[in-house]
């Protein structure tokens, strides 16, 4: 009798473990949805998710994905087209997804808003116009989500990751960003912040926003509306002052050897400057005013540091 009671005990400890270790699974499935790569084959990634300051602040909100003009284009999931058009000149496509949103640009979409659509479905075909990656086409894919539709990075929802690629795909490797000599590495302070504004975009490898050039980014841009003050970063002598295709108007001061070294800085897309040539400054002293002339996509400051010639990280300075 004992027996007996033993191994019907038994069955059901496993029976209700089976039915748990089910339910567990069948949860999991549900809390950990996975979308579909919506090019194929899986596509490298030419540009991450930068998550934005704010909401109108900078930030890369999506993923670049490396394409060809005319490929087709197919929703990550099931869903309902919520806009179907063009924004700003770009073919822009977006489906809901529940409490998610999916964005495709540029994309001819063939789906039209209010459209049910089911993941893998083609819904457009991509488009060389208004790229990230011109000359190359690529595809922007955004991810918005919850109740306040905040961007998130879409490489969260997929199963694995594509090959990134850390330069150009197109041309010759890019150049390094020059290591220096040691002296810019401690961030001592030398070097006073030029205006009284967030920093938009580090120094470093990216994109240009304009040419298409995976290329070093050489300063640091603050995001300062037009008509900001620009101060000199150290006491030194203006030694330039102009116009340049890239840069804009520009001002540049030497500050003489610092720390060892020659150092000097630029103030780059200013709107005008307030000191010519051979101008003694010192520190804090205004010397332009920001603004977006040259290769600009806005009001900015772009702020290089020179050390030896070489531009190095000008936050390791301030």
């Amino acid at each position: 009798m004992g027996t007996l009671v033993w191994r019907t005990a038994r069955r059901l400890v496993i029976g209700v473990l089976v039915t748990a270790a089910c339910a567990a699974l069948a949860s999991s499935a549900a809390a950990d949805p996975r979308w579909r790569w919506p090019l194929d084959p899986v596509p490298e990634l030419i540009r991450p998710f930068v998550a934005p300051t704010s909401t109108y602040g900078a930030g890369h909100r999506g993923v670049d994905l490396l394409g060809t003009p005319g490929v087709m284009v197919t929703a990550v999931d099931s869903g309902t087209v919520r806009f179907s058009g063009t924004v700003a000149g770009t073919p822009v496509l977006s489906i809901e997804h529940g409490t998610q949103v999916s964005t495709y640009q540029p994309v001819a979409a063939t789906v039209h808003r209010g459209d049910e659509v089911v993941a893998g479905q083609p819904v457009g075909r991509l488009v060389l116009a208004a790229s990230h990656c011109a000359p190359r086409a690529c595809l922007h894919l955004g991810r918005r989500t919850g109740a306040d539709r905040a961007y998130a990075d879409p490489m969260d929802m997929f199963g694995t990751s594509p090959p990134m690629r850390l330069v150009t795909p197109y041309g010759d490797p890019p150049r390094p960003p020059v290591a220096g000599n040691g002296a810019q590495s401690n961030g001592s302070g030398e070097l006073s912040e030029p205006v009284d504004a967030p920093v938009a975009s580090a120094y470093g490898m990216r994109m240009h926003p304009i040419t298409g050039v995976f290329k070093l980014h050489d300063g640091t841009d603050f995001g300062a509306a037009c008509g900001t003050p620009v101060r000199s970063a150290a006491a030194g002598t203006v030694t330039f002052v102009g116009a340049d295709p890239a840069y804009g108007n520009r001002v540049v001061v030497d500050h003489g050897r610092l720390r060892g070294v020659e150092v000097a800085t630029t103030y780059n897309h200013l709107s005008s400057s307030t000191v010519p040539v051979g101008t003694p400054v010192r520190a804090g002293q205004p010397i332009a005013v920001s603004g977006t002339t040259g290769y600009s996509t806005g009001c900015h400051l772009h702020f290089v540091v020179l050390v030896d010639g070489d531009a190095v990280d000008p936050m390791s300075w301030l």
